[in-house]
């Protein structure tokens, strides 16, 4: 599969092994701490703060840094006001760009995401410019030695999810949102470990890029997703295999 998944794939990959886990752990932390203050305390009955903990526990992030991130969104503890701010844009090659952030001064953020993108060639757009390109979608990782592909299938289907994809060496899960903590139930009833789960989006048409203007996008991602304040960043790129393999070698 290419494209931005596969991008999203290698970067996963090495999200660890290339010294970024304190970026992983202050990403994870503000979505927490902003998750328990929108939506409460308890995981039970706030499924955002549900999916970010069990995010923390993959990351093998401490229970006590877990804690203080809940009390700190529920005001039990002080901590920084952060709220989310989703961006819109275009890269190199006309690629459509949606860049969620948290962050605890909007001004800031906004003034060096477009200056960021103005460097790679891209532009900021207006509110809407882009976001009708993607679709909200429910996302499970699992490892392909976990379960078959068809028993596998079976069991999510009956769950409810829409599709199964196999990606290097993961199965790829979509559901809609709705249904990502049954199809998410359903698999742990059956003993089969979930990579990560969580709220994407995924665009419903790529655009192909090619040559220097492919670059230019790679280089975008990297510097926007390496950025402290920004959480995800989503974009509807066709870039063959090789070129990403090259890029992060």
């Amino acid at each position: 599969m290419s494209g931005h998944s596969k991008w999203a794939t290698i970067k996963r990959k090495k999200a660890i092994t290339d010294g970024k886990r304190g970026k992983m752990f202050t990403q994870i932390i503000k979505e927490i701490t902003i998750a328990a203050r929108m939506g409460g305390g308890d995981p039970k009955s706030n499924p955002r703060l549900r999916l970010a903990i069990e995010k923390a526990k993959g990351a093998n992030m401490p229970a006590d840094n877990i804690k203080r991130a809940i009390q700190k969104g529920t005001g039990e503890l002080p901590g920084v006001a952060y709220e989310d701010m989703t961006y819109e844009g275009y890269g190199p090659g006309g690629v459509a760009l949606i860049i969620e952030s948290v962050t605890d001064n909007k001004n800031r953020t906004v003034s060096e995401i477009r200056h960021m993108l103005e460097r790679h060639n891209g532009k900021l757009g207006a509110s809407n410019s882009v976001a009708w390109m993607f679709h909200r979608r429910g996302v499970i990782h699992i490892a392909r030695s976990s379960s078959d592909e068809d028993s596998l299938f079976g069991i999510i289907l009956e769950a409810g999810a829409d599709d199964l994809k196999t990606e290097d060496d993961l199965y790829v899960i979509i559901a809609s949102p709705e249904k990502l903590e049954t199809v998410k139930q359903a698999l742990e009833a059956r003993g089969i470990k979930i990579e990560d789960a969580e709220i994407q989006r995924i665009p419903e048409n790529t655009v192909k890029v090619l040559g220097k203007d492919a670059e230019q996008v790679l280089k975008l991602m990297e510097t926007l997703e390496d950025h402290d304040d920004v959480q995800h960043v989503y974009a509807n790129f066709d870039i063959d295999e090789k070129v990403l393999a090259s890029f992060n070698a």
